[in-house]
């Protein structure tokens, strides 16, 4: 069995922008399933096996690639310790 999948946000670099779906397919190469791509921000969201880290920065035009974390706070009638 492969690595657990990770939640992904992945900046482009300004000299990459117009070619954002590019990089997105390249990304899809590199084993990244993209949920969205926010051209106006720059930004590629989805995916990946925890350890394809490395193969994403890899793409030509990806300037970072960070992973998504979750926080879950306690609803407002829990008792809090």
């Amino acid at each position: 069995m492969g690595s657990p999948l990770s939640r992904f946000s992945v900046t482009v670099d300004d000299g990459h922008l117009a070619e954002l779906d590019s990089v997105a397919s390249a990304l899809r190469d590199s084993g990244m399933e993209v949920e969205r791509v926010l051209g106006a921000l720059g930004v590629i969201t989805g995916q990946a096996p925890a350890d394809a880290r490395p193969s994403l920065l890899a793409v030509p035009g990806v300037t970072s690639v960070d992973e998504q974390l979750r926080v879950s706070l306690p609803p407002p009638d829990a008792s809090v310790q």
